[in-house]
């Protein structure tokens, strides 16, 4: 299978790894799994301590994107380590500020929504500028976005247009980097996940809950099944791929009429 994927010595960086239940920590160390160098990059200094015994001998630099300018001195660290050309990047970042609760999405307010764009939409584009000179001609960018835009979750909040503008985002760097090269931006449009970021999200277990019910097979993802999704995305064996959202979701998006759950929300009350 390595041989398929073609990643035996590749240099992929890894942006968000939080810990191991976190998906960039998945999306990694299945790319170590096939012969991948991994560079990991991670939000704070204390976040790389806490990962030191984890991530020992591997090269890790902190990024805290909300920084003006941080993705460019990943991007110029990374090439003064020597780790260069690479061959792929992963974003997998994502903040929004809930400290106060959900409000209704009118009440949003103007700091928290400019925060959490600029963390978790306008990072790729700031991420994809710094390494352009350093990718290889065939480089491959995956992001982590949500497995539909159009449903309105009422404890996502204004996460949902901000995941919008991020896959929005990936398809106009795909377009915008193809007038002088063939490096591609795709984005994973994943169903819901057991990570450290969904628990700290109010309401997120009945949610995740109920969309299993929703899914074909009756069992939410597997983080795992979202990084061998992105190990696809970032192999060659994707070259025919650019500008795309695939959906990962065990069928929940197309199952929203299950006789089961039907008869569930319309059964009498007792």
């Amino acid at each position: 299978m390595s041989s398929y994927l073609n990643l035996n010595g590749k240099t992929i960086v890894v942006l968000g790894v939080a810990n191991r239940k976190s998906v960039a920590w998945h999306i990694a160390r299945e790319l170590e799994t096939f012969g991948a160098r991994v560079v990991y990059s991670v939000r704070s200094e204390a976040r790389r301590q806490s990962l030191l015994t984890a991530l020992a001998g591997k090269p890790v630099f902190v990024c805290d994107v909300e920084e003006e300018g941080a993705a460019d001195r990943l991007a110029a660290e990374v090439a003064q380590a020597g780790l260069g050309p690479i061959h792929g990047l992963v974003h997998s970042i994502a903040f929004a500020n809930y400290s106060e609760g959900f409000r209704p999405f009118h009440e949003t307010k103007r700091k928290d929504f400019l925060q959490a764009t600029a963390i978790s939409a306008f990072s790729l584009v700031e991420v994809a500028r710094a390494f352009k000179p350093y990718f290889a001609p065939q480089a491959s960018v995956v992001t982590i976005g949500i497995s539909s835009l159009v449903v309105t979750p009422d404890n996502y909040g204004y996460m949902g247009p901000i995941k919008a503008a991020l896959e929005s985002s990936a398809r106009f760097l795909a377009k915008s980097f193809s007038a002088d090269s063939d490096v591609r931006f795709n984005v994973i449009g994943a169903g819901p996940l057991k990570t450290s970021a969904s628990a700290g999200i109010p309401g997120y277990l009945e949610s995740y809950l109920y969309s299993e019910k929703l899914t074909f097979r009756r069992r939410n993802l597997d983080t795992a099944e979202v990084a061998n999704a992105a190990l696809f995305l970032l192999s060659e064996r994707s070259s025919g791929i650019n500008g795309t959202t695939i959906t990962v979701d065990a069928g929940l998006g197309c199952n929203y009429y299950d006789k089961e759950i039907v008869r569930l929300a319309m059964r009498p009350e007792r």
